[in-house]
């Protein structure tokens, strides 16, 4: 369910403005995507009543809309930066950056920062280290510790990051799969995207993407990035808080404008989990309107929806 909020929230705030609203298969990642896990992914949200103007399925003017289709143009974006002399090989694994001494914190989900150990390796020393092992390459951050990223989030406000906070970043690792980063730069560029909204979670993705976007000489979109669904534990909402997927409530008979009302509720649309259908939440939409910390479920919350699903 978290993730049919956020789906939720973005097509709600698309259709608000009049906009197109675009549904891209981010599947870049092979050990983890699957094509049957797609074709449920939009017949879930089809079933709660979400469509979209562009897509896989659909067709449109800026395709392939799906992520593995698009490989030749993440090359291309990669060999720009390269050509800018902004990207270096790097041979550490992950338990290198994590047994670095005084490492500080990156990224949320992360772990420690990146200390740039492969930064200062001449041609030679790269050259050597290659005939062993095959590098990941990495974005070179800007090292200036008084140098900021700052952007105005449509939810989250003005936000600063330090430009050097959770340092230089992967753009292609060693075993060939592109980064997240670079592939929705590339992606939201070449479809012409100007409104993304999506969790809170990847909020100190954007000063990384904001660098991509820059070195690209792309524009980047506007960003709203929402509080997230988290369980009784303070976690994010998954299996173990009760099995809340679309699919199980949908084999239990629930109806897709029962699950939109409680969306709604717990994003400060309702007043009340009330059985909604989407369209009808679209006039009464704005950005305003949500909450601006985590939204937490709790044990009497998630027993309400278990007794619903029974």
């Amino acid at each position: 369910m978290g993730n049919a909020r956020t789906a939720l929230l973005s097509w709600l705030h698309v259709r608000s403005l009049g906009g197109t609203y675009v549904l891209r298969m981010e599947d870049i990642d092979m050990t983890r995507a699957r094509s049957p896990l797609a074709q449920g992914i939009m017949e879930d949200l089809r079933w709660i009543g979400l469509e979209w103007d562009e897509g896989p399925d659909v067709g449109g003017s800026y395709g392939p809309y799906t992520q593995s289709q698009r490989l030749e143009r993440f090359q291309a974006a990669l060999e720009k930066l390269q050509g800018q002399d902004l990207l270096y090989p790097c041979f550490c694994s992950r338990a290198d950056i994590v047994a670095a001494a005084s490492a500080p914190h990156g990224l949320s989900g992360e772990g420690p920062a990146y200390s740039g150990t492969c930064r200062s390796l001449s041609p030679q020393e790269a050259e050597a280290k290659s005939q062993h092992k095959l590098p990941s390459l990495r974005f070179k951050v800007p090292q200036n510790q008084d140098s900021v990223i700052s952007f105005q989030d449509q939810v989250a406000g003005n936000v600063t990051f330090g430009a050097a906070e959770g340092g230089d970043f992967i753009v292609k690792r060693a075993d060939g799969m592109f980064s997240y980063q670079l592939a929705v730069v590339v992606d939201d560029a070449d479809m012409h995207i100007t409104d993304v909204l999506r969790g809170y979670d990847l909020l100190d993705s954007t000063p990384r993407q904001l660098l991509l976007y820059q070195a690209l000489g792309l524009q980047p979109p506007r960003f709203a990035h929402v509080p997230l669904v988290l369980g009784p534990d303070g976690r994010r909402l998954a299996k173990r808080h009760g099995g809340v997927a679309l699919r199980a409530m949908r084999r239990q008979g629930i109806t897709p404008e029962a699950v939109i009302g409680w969306l709604a509720y717990f994003s400060g649309l309702l007043d009340s989990p009330e059985p909604v259908k989407a369209v009808d939440l679209i006039d009464g939409f704005h950005l305003d309107k949500l909450p601006n910390q985590p939204v937490i479920l709790t044990k009497q919350f998630l027993r309400r929806l278990s007794e619903l699903q029974r």
